[in-house]
């Protein structure tokens, strides 16, 4: 029995390993493809939720609704593009001034560390700048950018085959087996899936829209320039759990040092932005999503660090929903319902009463 376990055991670990190489090998490839059935589930909810507007929703067609649907999410990511636009336009304009400012930062630093030559721009050149060639930069930067112009295009289009093609899946499901059981029981997983994918997109995304408004309030009493674009930047970090909020803070406060230069300003950002990702991170995230990923923290940290290593900064924002994903199906399974145990937050699986194994030495032990 022993020698069983241990042979499933490395055959489990020979798989993973497989698995994981192909899918770091392939990520041009699957990346696209994840995060366009994101993209479809949020289109998906969003026509669920035009059909709830009261007298108006009900009334509306189906593909009126798809229609105002995918128009919104174009329309947000034009707004976010021509917020980058403009302010990468702006720091070209005040580029002057805050090259002096960020001087005046090194040099008290350096005053404060006991350097006793400050650094001038002419030593900051020669020695941060010059094994930059720029050629090699202006290079990485159109390669960056044409990579991510061809990844929209290609989500684009599996987005508007995925919409198409969504009309036909509930017939290929119940095609999908000659027994009605094994379809019944796919088509429950698959609607797991789909309720729990689609409240935590929605959920978070409500939340993260509330934290970038809060922080922008914050930014702009504080007089932060560019405090839109900063707003934006926190919402979209904090899909990414735990480092997301970190940086959420870091790079607005970086800025506040570069622009103020005063410890006393600087120091009220940063507590106040912290505040913020504290008190929505820690009350109004778990009031509205409550449990329902019931994912393990350490699970979800170490999720965080294995898609991140395999798919870079996408695997980092689809680091969440890819292993709530996996925790369901693995839970279907009575060979790997074991895992999905482990990585669940309290190890009972979301809306599922105790495991049969439990259930029947309970009601053994109830047997007179």
């Amino acid at each position: 029995m022993s020698d069983n376990r241990l042979q499933s055991f490395f055959y489990g670990a020979g798989l993973a390993l497989m698995v994981g190489w192909v899918l770091y090998i392939g990520r041009l490839v699957f990346v696209p493809i994840v995060f366009s059935v994101l993209v479809a589930y949020i289109i998906v909810g969003l026509v669920r939720a035009l059909e709830r507007v009261p007298r108006i929703g009900p009334r509306l067609p189906v593909q009126l609704r798809y229609l105002l649907s995918v128009l919104g999410i174009g329309g947000v990511l034009a707004a976010c593009v021509s917020l980058v636009i403009s302010n990468i336009g702006k720091v070209v304009q005040l580029a002057p001034r805050y090259q002096d400012s960020l001087l005046d930062r090194i040099q008290q630093a350096a005053a404060f560390l006991g350097v006793e030559t400050a650094p001038t721009w002419t030593v900051l050149r020669q020695h941060l700048l010059e094994p930059i060639r720029l050629q090699d930069l202006v290079g990485s930067t159109v390669v960056s950018v044409t990579g991510i112009m061809t990844m929209l295009l290609i989500v684009f289009l599996y987005v508007t085959f995925l919409l198409i093609e969504q009309r036909f899946f509930r017939h290929k499901l119940d095609n999908l087996s000659s027994d009605p059981a094994d379809g019944a029981r796919v088509r429950q997983v698959i609607s797991r899936i789909n309720a729990r994918i689609g409240q935590y997109l929605g959920v978070k995304t409500f939340i993260n829209i509330v934290l970038g408004v809060v922080s922008w309030a914050i930014m702009a009493a504080a007089g932060v320039e560019f405090a839109a674009f900063w707003a934006v930047l926190i919402a979209v970090l904090n899909y990414v759990p735990y480092i997301g909020s970190f940086l959420g803070v870091l790079f607005p406060v970086t800025w506040g040092i570069v622009q103020f230069g005063d410890v006393g300003t600087v120091i009220t950002l940063l507590v106040l932005l912290s505040a913020a990702q504290f008190v929505i991170g820690n009350f109004l995230d778990p009031f509205l999503m409550g449990k329902s990923l019931n994912l393990s923290p350490f699970v979800i940290l170490a999720s965080l660090t294995i898609w991140g290593g395999l798919w870079g900064i996408p695997g980092a924002f689809l680091a969440v929903p890819i292993t709530a994903v996996l925790v369901i199906v693995f839970s279907e399974f009575a060979a790997t319902r074991p895992i999905a145990v482990m990585m669940s937050r309290n190890g009972r699986l979301a809306g599922e009463g105790p495991l049969p194994v439990v259930a029947a030495a309970r009601a053994k032990q109830d047997e007179p």
